[in-house]
């Protein structure tokens, strides 16, 4: 069977290929794919590092689908043909019309949500693993610094906790995208003191927690998170800093950095990556409560009962034929696209 693919070539430029899809393996599925969603940070980060060291391999892009099962090569019930359906995990779901995608990595799409808004499942779980990870109280303040997809979705999520929360973003687009989706409490760092706001909104408490939720360097971000943060009597800053996005960050440990949490959130959840678990095999659900399934399962659920905005995040739809285009749109016009979906009809 032809399948029409999204990949990375050698020097770092993306482009649609027609190529052979082999049959699904045991515990996989073909899905009928109807959309996909670019991310805008891990995939243009892949292009970017890419570009600037050329490999000799050509990679298949993307991580996140949605659409229709074809055929199913396992003895699971609850996965059926004709069934809608979202997908994730790299080098499966990719950007292409049909694929061959793990039976774990594939859950049933609610009737309520459509197939754009179901793409959002991914970097749901993602922004979900990161929120676990910050650990949010019921009335703590919390910060998040980018609202790119992952960012707004952690805002969300915390607000969603119970958690009074506030938002940083430079990108005027992103923050109106923020503000679309409900998100009201939300400076420009680079316009207003940022520390100083976010210590009057907090004030007379400080931040519980941060989430990072951007790429490239993190340094100074993490010295102004560290200055909004909880300060005991004896002096010292405490609280969790979650660093999500891929930004490296240097700081010294003892007391210039008091007694704070430093936590790194990776991926969708447990499981992911783990090729047994993906291909139908479970953790006792004592000891691991929430793997990748049940978190992108809890962000479908979200969205459907309307308490997740995703649809504003959709900044172009675009065909599977001009994804080349979509992610030149992506690198050069941060302000202007974030969430880009791509259509195979």
């Amino acid at each position: 069977m032809k399948q029409r693919a999204g990949i990375i070539d050698e020097t770092g430029n993306v482009k649609m290929i027609i190529r052979e899809l082999p049959e699904p393996g045991i515990n996989e599925v073909r899905i009928k794919v109807k959309a996909s969603l670019i991310s805008p940070g891990t995939e243009t980060s892949m292009i970017k590092s890419r570009r600037i060291k050329s490999e000799k391999n050509v990679s298949p892009f993307g991580y996140s689908v949605t659409g229709e099962i074809i055929s199913v090569n396992s003895d699971l019930r609850f996965l059926k043909p004709g069934m809608r359906i979202s997908a994730m995990g790299a080098g499966q779901a990719i950007h292409g019309d049909y694929v061959n995608v793990a039976v774990n990595l594939v859950r049933p799409l609610p009737d309520k949500v459509s197939f754009h808004d179901g793409l959002y499942s991914c970097l749901g779980a993602t922004a979900l693993q990161a929120v676990r990870r910050a650990d949010p109280k019921l009335g703590e303040y919390g910060l998040v610094m980018g609202m790119g997809i992952i960012g707004n979705l952690v805002y969300q999520l915390g607000k969603i906790s119970g958690s009074r929360m506030i938002g940083w973003e430079a990108l005027p687009g992103r923050r109106k995208i923020a503000h679309s989706c409900g998100i009201k409490n939300i400076i420009d760092p680079q316009a207003v003191p940022a520390v100083e706001e976010t210590n009057k909104f907090s004030n007379p408490y400080g931040l519980d927690f941060a989430v990072m939720a951007f790429g490239g360097d993190g340094t100074k971000a993490f010295e102004q998170a560290r200055e909004c943060m909880k300060l005991s009597a004896d002096g010292h800053r405490m609280g969790r800093i979650v660093l999500v996005g891929g930004c490296p960050v240097s700081f010294t440990g003892a007391a210039s950095s008091g007694n704070l949490d430093i936590l790194s959130s990776a991926r969708t959840g447990p499981g992911y990556h783990d090729s047994a678990w993906e291909h139908g095999a479970d953790y006792p659900a004592g000891f691991v409560q929430f793997t990748t399934a049940r978190n992108l399962d809890i962000i479908l659920d979200l969205i459907a009962d309307k308490q997740l905005a995703v649809s504003q995040m959709t900044t172009h739809v675009m065909a599977l034929e001009k994804i080349g285009d979509a992610v030149d749109l992506l690198m050069e016009s941060p302000d202007q696209a974030m969430g880009i979906v791509l259509t195979m009809d």
